[in-house]
């Protein structure tokens, strides 16, 4: 690393430019926007060449120069260089000429895209010298932070609205981590943790180390492109809750060009909501610059943020690259689910069913061409969702333990012995 502050520059607002030293601190005192990490790109360019990446090992830390750690990471060392893969059958439903599909629901250790942000999030938290990591969250954030703080020895309390997904409560109980269930929707646990962290000396991982974070999102942008044999994919389908995914996947492949390891090309990253929990994509639709808050009613609970922290960003996205947002139901969303599972055996939770939905919609609309390429980003897996699929999937035949039954039911039912669609 290149100093004491790795390849940092500094925290810099995304509104008015004013800069910030390297702290917990995520807002900026003169308008109150966002503040994110800002970097030394000439550095990073002379140190981060494609050579460099391939001879290191195959995690999301082969790209540490442009993610906002100092020294070496100390949490999630395994994290991230889960498989794209050429999705063919999938693509053939959906009407496009190649597809991939990013598959972050196999990703180390709590199968879902969060562990990257939270192992950036927590090895920075440990260089500034906290004992004690916290985070609101929709579930999947949950799991990592009470799993890598675990791992790391820190201590953790984790706030969830209290009527999330029974899988993913218990995958936080599991690693003993302090879990506070909150009588509201997650905009209401996210306004109390704020006042949580402004009290007690904790890293939030998504409040005051919010811009450290939010970076690590950005790894799956780079590892999508060096899989593509560093390309940016033309489309790229991200799902959205409070936006923060898409926009770093975007500022990853700005950033890949800056220090020289793709080519400049057009591209364009298109938005997924729920249509229980879409601000954003209403405002897209509506073609608004700003969202209007909502109160969340999906199944889709990990999409279900009402007041999306980075929605104004992700609709600037929209523009920048030509892009578009749509939103599809719970039904389409169950639809989304089985076509993905059916087609290329990947079982996603429900924000790859929204994925899904959308992706074949931009598609029938020619927002995406048939004729082009796309990336669909799966963030989570399956397992943890199973109460919303789990009565509208094909039920068990019962037999004996006897070849005769077993005859009997083929001639019963040719749809067991129908070809494969």
């Amino acid at each position: 690393m290149s100093g004491q502050q790795g390849y940092m520059k500094a925290l810099r607002c995304r509104e008015c430019g004013q800069e910030y030293p390297l702290e917990a601190r995520h807002v900026c005192e003169f308008d109150f926007g966002p503040l994110e990490v800002v970097y030394d790109y000439q550095a990073a360019k002379e140190k981060l060449t494609r050579e460099v990446v391939a001879s290191r090992p195959q995690n999301m830390w082969r790209y540490a120069e442009l993610l906002p750690v100092a020294g070496e990471p100390t949490v999630g060392r395994e994290v991230g260089f889960t498989p794209l893969i050429k999705a063919d059958r999938l693509a053939e439903r959906l009407g496009i000429r190649e597809l991939w599909i990013k598959n972050d629901a196999v990703n180390y250790p709590t199968l879902s895209f969060k562990d990257r942000v939270v192992s950036v999030a927590l090895s920075r938290a440990r260089e500034m010298g906290f004992e004690v990591v916290a985070c609101a969250s929709t579930g999947n954030l949950a799991n990592s932070v009470a799993a890598n703080a675990a791992a790391s020895g820190m201590k953790a309390f984790v706030f969830i609205p209290h009527d999330l997904e029974k899988g993913k409560v218990v995958n936080s109980l599991i690693y003993d981590a302090n879990v506070i269930g909150i009588k509201g929707h997650y905009d209401e646990v996210n306004r109390l943790c704020a006042e949580i962290a402004g009290k007690y000396s904790w890293a939030f991982v998504n409040v005051n180390m919010r811009p450290y974070y939010a970076e690590g999102s950005k790894s799956q942008g780079f590892e999508i492109m060096e899989q593509l044999g560093w390309e940016i994919p033309r489309h790229t389908v991200v799902p959205m809750a409070s936006g923060s995914l898409l926009t770093k996947i975007h500022k990853s492949y700005q950033e890949a060009v800056k220090v020289g390891l793709v080519e400049e090309a057009e591209y364009s990253v298109h938005g997924a909501q729920a249509t229980g929990c879409s601000p954003i994509s209403q405002a897209f639709k509506e073609g608004q610059d700003f969202f209007k808050p909502v109160k969340p009613d999906t199944i889709a609970k990990s999409l279900a943020i009402g007041t999306p922290a980075d929605g104004f960003y992700a609709l600037k996205v929209f523009k920048e690259t030509g892009a578009a947002s749509d939103d599809v139901s719970d039904d389409e969303i169950r639809e989304g689910i089985s076509l993905l599972a059916e087609t290329e055996g990947i079982f996603s939770e429900t924000a790859g069913g929204v994925t899904v939905g959308v992706a074949k919609k931009l598609i029938a609309s020619g927002a995406i061409p048939a004729d082009d390429s796309a990336v669909l980003c799966i963030t989570g897996n399956g397992l943890k969702t199973l109460d919303a699929v789990e009565n509208h999937v094909g039920e068990t035949r019962e037999i004996a333990p006897s070849l005769r039954e077993f005859d009997a039911l083929l001639d019963s039912d040719k749809e067991l012995t129908s070809p494969t669609k």
